[in-house]
């Protein structure tokens, strides 16, 4: 039903105006107790076995919503409605912004990808800290904040900024993302070497603890696909010195070239990030590497390419303890979650392993072993 829906009308329609539509009949399910209870009931049944412990958090499971899909915080009750067992969300930025000009967001329905330039389109960190503030949740929901550079603000300033959001926002936050892997903002991508984000990671940790005294805020950072192996290993070392808590792996890639994108030139050309199928094998790749590298001492997040239940159980093979999702909900639609959830307990059971906790990582040990 969900792709007949897609074909007759969100195909038809702007990417951005069909996201909006959509998210506003989520937010509506979600403050209609009656429909909400059915929706939760058919969309978001737990499973004993997926239960999951990360980042000194409990979970129903492991499968969250990446960052992107709310960035302003308005619908975590709507997607925990839905099946997502976290919430990511943002990017948040310091400053409010309205993000690049549109068109700004495009479909590659051949390659079940989309590619965006949206440029952190946010109401800035003030404004979603009150949102998060006010919350009344419906359902019990982990949240991830996941904050940004303001645009306008220079490169030599940025951890100034990354400051300002962290000191408003760290205290409604489960965990705290520092985002410097999109490739929509100027210069962002330039703080991942590690002489800009040592000091950047530095300051957010101690304005976190500074700003929340009664617990630690977890603190990760989200790279991109993009960053070569050396590179990955730079940050695992960083993180692992800095005792950071995790690493997201991975953002949205700039590459075109080698991908065997399927849709057409033109559209494949657009500028701004690719994701989807075509990032998974990379995704998973560097999420190995991460792992071989730091092993159980931080936690993983594999996101990029997540179309199934396969994909998840490769990346928590990999070493993702936590994993995300967001390009492919656009095409699977409402039963997204609910059939990974479902294929994962099924692979869990057809496994050597008891648990979730004891398959993270299990393949890319085999291999260095």
């Amino acid at each position: 039903m969900y792709k007949f829906f897609f074909n007759l009308v969100f195909k038809r329609m702007d990417p951005e105006k069909a996201h909006y539509l959509a998210f506003r009949w989520i937010r509506l399910a979600a403050r209609i107790p009656v429909l909400r209870t059915f929706v939760a009931a058919a969309l978001a049944p737990r499973y004993k076995e997926l239960r999951t412990e990360a980042l000194g958090l409990r979970m129903h499971g492991p499968f969250g919503l990446a960052a992107g899909f709310d960035k302003n915080a308005v619908a975590i009750d709507g997607m925990t409605m839905l099946g997502f067992d976290h919430i990511e969300i943002g990017t948040v930025t310091a400053q409010p912004q309205p993000g690049n000009p549109k068109k700004r967001l495009f479909r590659l329905i051949a390659d079940r990808a989309l590619i965006n330039r949206m440029g952190f389109n946010n109401e800035g960190s003030e404004a979603v800290a009150a949102r998060l503030a006010a919350r009344n949740p419906v359902f019990k929901a982990t949240v991830g904040v996941n904050i940004g550079k303001t645009k306008v603000v220079p490169e030599e300033e940025a951890v100034g900024d990354y400051v300002t959001s962290t000191e408003r926002l760290a205290a409604h936050a489960d965990y705290l993302v520092v985002n410097v892997s999109s490739p929509n903002t100027p210069g962002l991508r330039n703080l991942q070497a590690t002489e800009s984000l040592r000091p950047l990671l530095t300051a957010v940790r101690e304005a976190a603890d500074r700003t929340v005294t009664d617990r630690r805020v977890p603190l990760l950072v989200k790279i991109a696909p993009d960053l070569a192996d050396e590179d990955v290993d730079a940050v695992a070392d960083l993180a692992l010195e800095l005792g950071l808590d995790g690493i997201i792996a991975t953002n949205t890639t700039i590459a075109r070239e080698s991908l065997g994108l399927k849709s057409s030139p033109d559209l494949c050309k657009e500028t701004g990030g690719l994701s989807g199928a075509p990032v998974k094998a990379r995704s998973l790749e560097v999420l190995r590497r991460l792992y071989a590298r730091v092993g159980d001492d931080l936690t993983l997040i594999g996101v990029g390419g997540i179309e199934n239940a396969e994909d998840a159980w490769q990346r928590i093979l990999a070493g993702a303890t936590l994993i995300q999702g967001y390009s492919a909900f656009i095409y699977e639609g409402p039963f997204y979650a609910r059939a990974l959830h479902k294929g994962l307990a099924a692979r869990l059971a057809n496994s050597p392993y008891k648990t979730l906790a004891e398959a993270v990582g299990a393949d890319t040990k085999k291999a260095a072993a």
